[in-house]
């Protein structure tokens, strides 16, 4: 039931037991956590995958408003877990109570953005091209057209967002928006917060009277697991947010199936951003203290942290260093998410300090703690940037390069020398705007999104955002997994040309009794009033 949490995988409305344990482990302190969570293995995997199979005929076409009052009612349950599902968290992550609950806030926020989208039919996007019987030298034939849930999806949860892009995150959000089962693989560093998630949606497809096969939760340490998620016929697509290494592994066993399916991978990006002369020369030191506290928010484990900074030589240039100095010895080191991901971000900072062409700028204070990010930067030339790979590469925590340039040429190299990012950031003031001309054609084809005179953590939930981007960023650069296009993801459209009116769907019929809003003939209608 929610509310509880007993170390077991919900297949549909069942909870089973297997015989191989793991534990959680808080990476505060290292303790190991209970209870004991149950490995899942390929039997759970055929389970979950044959009960999402059987559900997906009779989800898939539910009305949009039924499958909206199941995301609010998931976003109610998760909130009502209260306290103990932010206290679980923080346990299992390290993560501040702050940081957790506006996540937990973000979370339902995008389950209930996604359900009044859908309510009004911007899932099944219908469209009505109306038949033109008299038109020379052919008629047109009726031809109507929606989109549907492509069937059962497999969403891996994320390692930094416990919430927000973990069991009830967007991909999982998206997925059951466009009518599609999911079956979460939770990640094996936060179990228990999994689990309580897990069972609120478990609580709410029950009571929606849904099919159980409409969610499951797998958990487990091995990549097995995840490999023969994908690997199971009935699944349909992939949602992935983790490592480049993991996010193409999944990729290629997805490709070689006998029936390929499309996987969703975030991956990595350092994103971008470049300092203008102008906005340099204008505030080096606002710059830089708003430089460190995005670098070292939640020790620098965002997929849009801003691992690179790109400027010009020059005095400007060196003051904005020596307040990036001063701060960042001033910013206490931050438990970071599993002892796994912390060795892993020493070993990436001892990569750059051994670097024959990089210079270690400043490092955080020391700390005893086994876990913790010290965050720091370090600094190369353009030249030295565009000739070593190796420097483009993802360090996952608070550490950043600052790239030097000669002059804007060297930037512009630097530029289109970049790998596919997530977001690229230019700082500017007025007299910026004719290197920034010349800029923007090139981020744009190296970013999903570009910001100005900002900073890249932190992704709106909305309409308009874009959190994807080229390879390496994602695996699909014209996808975003933030905001209401997420959902097109796991939809496909079916075109419908001369059938009755009594046959068609109900998004299609003349009367248009879900109420949503449709384009006919290229114009489109709103929902009607009464909506």
């Amino acid at each position: 039931m929610t509310g509880t949490i007993n170390g077991r995988i919900l297949a549909g409305a069942r909870d089973l037991d297997s015989a191989a344990r793991f534990h959680a482990i808080n990476p505060a302190s290292d303790d190991r956590l209970e209870p004991a969570f149950s490995e899942a293995g390929p039997q759970h995997v055929a389970e979950a995958a044959g009960l999402a199979e059987k559900a997906f005929p009779v989800f898939r076409n539910t009305p949009p408003g039924q499958r909206a009052d199941l995301l609010d009612a998931i976003a109610e349950k998760i909130e009502a877990l209260g306290d103990k599902l932010i206290e679980r968290a923080c346990q299992e992550t390290g993560l501040p109570t702050l940081r957790l609950q506006g996540e937990r806030a973000r979370t339902v926020g995008q389950l209930r953005f996604l359900a009044e989208w859908i309510r009004r039919g911007g899932a099944d996007e219908p469209r009505i091209d109306p038949a033109l019987p008299a038109r020379k030298p052919q008629p047109r034939p009726d031809i109507r057209l929606r989109h549907i849930g492509i069937g059962p999806v497999a969403v891996f949860g994320a390692s930094n967002f416990p919430l927000a892009f973990s069991v009830a995150g967007g991909d999982t959000a998206s997925a059951l928006a466009a009518g599609c089962p999911v079956i979460v693989k939770g990640h094996p560093a936060h179990p228990g917060t999994s689990e309580f998630v897990g069972r609120a949606i478990r609580d709410a497809v029950a009571e929606a009277g849904l099919p159980a096969g409409v969610f499951s939760l797998l958990t487990g340490t091995s990549n097995t697991l995840g490999a023969a998620l994908v690997a199971d016929p009935r699944i349909q697509a992939v949602g992935f947010t983790g490592s480049r290494a993991g996010g193409l592994a999944l990729g290629r066993i997805a490709a070689e199936r006998p029936v390929p399916i499309p996987v969703y991978a975030e991956m990595s990006s350092i994103n971008p951003v470049f300092l203008l002369p102008a906005a340099l020369s204008d505030r080096p030191e606002a710059l830089a203290t708003d430089f460190v506290a995005s670098l070292a928010l939640g020790a620098g484990q965002f997929c849009t942290n801003p691992g690179i900074l790109v400027a010009q030589e020059g005095a400007a240039l060196q003051r904005f260093l020596e307040a990036a100095a001063e701060a960042l010895r001033a910013t206490a080191p931050a438990t970071m998410l599993t002892p796994g991901i912390a060795a892993a971000y020493r070993q990436g900072v001892s990569s750059f300090a051994a670097h024959p062409a990089v210079r270690q700028v400043a490092v955080g204070p020391e700390t005893a703690e086994s876990n913790a990010c010290r965050a720091t930067l370090f600094a190369t030339d353009a030249n030295s940037f565009c000739s070593a790979p190796e420097l483009s590469h993802e360090v996952f925590g608070a550490c950043a390069l600052l790239v030097r340039c000669a002059d804007e040429d060297e930037m512009v190299g630097v530029a289109e020398a970049l790998e596919g990012q997530l977001t690229a950031t230019i700082h500017l003031a007025a007299a910026d705007h004719p290197f920034a001309r010349v800029l923007l054609p090139i981020l744009e084809t190296r970013a999903g999104r570009i910001l100005a005179n900002g900073w890249p953590t932190g992704v709106e939930v909305c309409h308009a955002m874009v959190h994807g981007g080229p390879f390496p960023a994602t695996s699909d650069p014209r996808t975003t997994s933030v905001g209401t296009l997420s959902i097109r993801r796991f939809l496909r459209p079916v075109c419908y040309q001369g059938l009755p009116d009594a046959l068609l769907p109900a998004s299609l019929q003349a009367d248009n009794p879900f109420r949503l809003a449709r384009c006919v003939d290229g114009v489109h209608q709103p929902a009607p009033a009464d909506a």
